[in-house]
C-alpha cells in the first residue's frame, strides 16, 4: 500500500531520472498519461493490518493534489464492499514536477528550453543536458546568454575581444564561467562537433594576448633591453627582442624561476605549462641550449614531449631516476595522470622513467615536484650545467 509520501518518493526519483528527456519529448515512459498503482491489498493482508488499511484509506480520503485518483471496489467475505484507492493518473511532466516540488523550475527550464530551440532547433537534443542552467539561471543571466548566442550566431568570425561584444552585462567574470556552455551550444549550432572546441576560435572571438614570463639573467643581455630584467609580454614582443642567450632555462614553476640567481648568457622562461607551443615561434631560442625542468609526474614529461615537438634539442635537467629515488620523503600524489602510454619524444631513459611512474611499479601516483627539491642543491646542479659546455 503506497501512501501519498510513498508516491512522491517515486515521482521524484522518476523526475530526477526522466526529466532531461521529458523536456525533449523522449518521455521515458512507454506513453502518458502515467499510472501508479498504490498497491491494494489482499483481504487476507488486509486482516492483518486493519488499522494499517484504514490509516492508508484515510490518507488518501484527505489528499489533495495533482492527479486523478481512481478508486475501486472489493467485495470482500470478511470485511464486506469496501471502496479503496486503486491508482493515481499524472498526465504529464507538469503533473509530477507539481508532485515533487520542481514546478517552478520544470516551468522555467521549459520554457526557456522553447525560447532556444525556437530559433535554433538544432540545439534541441543537446540543451537537455543543461537542464541545470535553464532552471536555474536568473532572468538577466538567461537573457545574456541567448543574447550572446545570437550575436556570435550573426558575427561568427568578428575577431573582437569579449570585452566589445554589444551585449549588456557581459563582463570578462561573468563569461569566464559560461565559457564551455557558450562554447558547446555554438558549435551545435554550426553543426561543425569536428573543429577546435576552445571557446575563442569556436566563437570567432579574438583570443588575450599569450603572455611569456622571463626573466635575463645576465647583466649584459639586461644591458640589451635597457636594464629590464623581469619581462611579462605577449610571446609576439617576446620573440622580436634584440636577444641572443647561450642558454634558456623552461621551468614550469613561477618561485623557482624567481629564485634564480644571475647566470651568464642564460635566460629563464617560466610557469607555460602545457603552452609551451609558443617555444617555437620565438627565432632566438632555436640557437640557444634550451634546458626544461618541470616536475616529475606524468604531466611533467608530456610538457616535455610537447615542448620538444617545438625545441627538438630540448634538454630535460633534474627529471632522472636519481633525483626521484633520492627524494622519497618529498614524493606526493599526482590526483589526475595524464592518459598516454607512450611519449614518443623523451629519451630512452625518460620514457622508462614516465613508464614506471605511469604504472606505478615504485609506488601509486607518485609525483616529485619541482619547488620541493631543496633549492641549494638544485641551484648547484643548474650552475654545473650552464656553466659546462654541452
Amino acid at each position: 500500500m503506497k501512501l501519498p509520501d510513498d508516491v512522491r518518493g517515486i515521482l521524484l526519483r522518476r523526475f530526477q531520472g526522466k526529466h532531461r528527456a521529458w523536456l525533449i519529448g523522449e518521455l521515458g515512459e512507454s506513453q502518458w498519461p502515467l499510472e501508479i498503482a498504490l498497491g491494494i491489498p489482499t483481504e487476507r493482508d488486509a486482516l492483518r493490518q486493519v488499522e494499517g488499511v484504514r490509516a492508508w484509506v484515510t490518507a488518501w480520503r484527505r489528499w489533495q493534489g495533482v492527479g486523478t485518483l481512481s478508486w475501486c471496489e472489493r467485495r470482500w467475505k470478511a470485511l464486506g464492499v469496501q471502496d479503496l484507492p486503486d491508482k493515481l493518473t499524472l498526465r504529464c511532466p507538469e503533473d509530477v514536477a507539481e508532485w515533487v516540488g520542481e514546478a517552478a523550475r520544470w516551468a522555467r527550464a521549459r520554457s526557456r528550453y522553447r525560447t532556444l530551440t525556437a530559433p535554433w532547433p538544432v540545439l534541441a537534443q543537446n540543451l537537455p543536458k543543461y537542464f541545470d542552467v535553464l532552471a536555474d539561471y536568473d532572468e538577466a543571466d538567461f537573457r545574456r546568454l541567448a543574447e550572446m548566442l545570437g550575436w556570435i550566431v550573426a558575427h561568427p568570425n568578428s575577431n573582437l575581444y569579449p570585452r566589445q561584444i554589444p551585449v549588456a552585462g557581459v563582463d570578462s567574470k561573468w563569461l569566464e564561467s559560461r565559457k564551455g556552455l557558450i562554447s558547446e551550444l555554438i558549435a551545435t549550432i554550426q553543426g561543425d562537433s569536428a573543429r577546435d572546441g576552445d571557446f575563442f576560435g569556436r566563437c570567432g572571438l579574438r583570443r588575450p594576448p599569450q603572455l611569456v614570463r622571463m626573466r635575463v639573467l645576465d647583466p649584459k643581455l639586461r644591458d640589451r633591453l635597457g636594464g629590464l630584467g623581469d619581462i611579462s609580454a605577449p610571446w609576439e614582443d617576446v620573440a622580436s627582442l634584440d636577444l641572443q642567450p647561450t642558454h634558456a632555462l623552461i621551468v614550469e614553476n613561477l618561485q623557482t624561476g624567481l629564485a634564480f640567481d644571475e647566470l651568464p648568457g642564460a635566460v629563464v622562461i617560466m610557469r607555460l605549462g602545457y603552452a609551451v607551443d609558443v617555444l617555437g615561434r620565438i627565432p632566438w631560442l632555436r640557437r640557444a641550449r634550451c634546458l626544461y625542468w618541470g616536475d616529475i609526474d606524468t604531466h611533467g614529461f608530456a610538457i616535455l614531449n610537447r615542448a620538444r615537438s617545438h625545441l627538438p634539442g630540448l634538454e630535460s635537467v633534474l627529471m632522472d631516476e636519481s633525483t626521484l629515488m633520492n627524494h622519497r620523503d618529498l614524493w606526493v600524489e599526482e590526483k589526475d595522470p595524464h592518459a598516454s602510454t607512450e611519449l614518443p619524444l623523451l629519451t630512452r631513459d625518460e620514457q622508462a622513467l614516465y613508464r614506471s611512474i605511469k604504472g606505478n611499479t615504485r609506488g601509486q601516483r607518485i609525483r616529485l615536484e619541482q619547488e620541493r627539491l631543496p633549492w641549494d642543491a638544485a641551484w648547484k646542479t643548474l650552475e654545473a650545467i650552464i656553466r659546462k659546455p654541452a
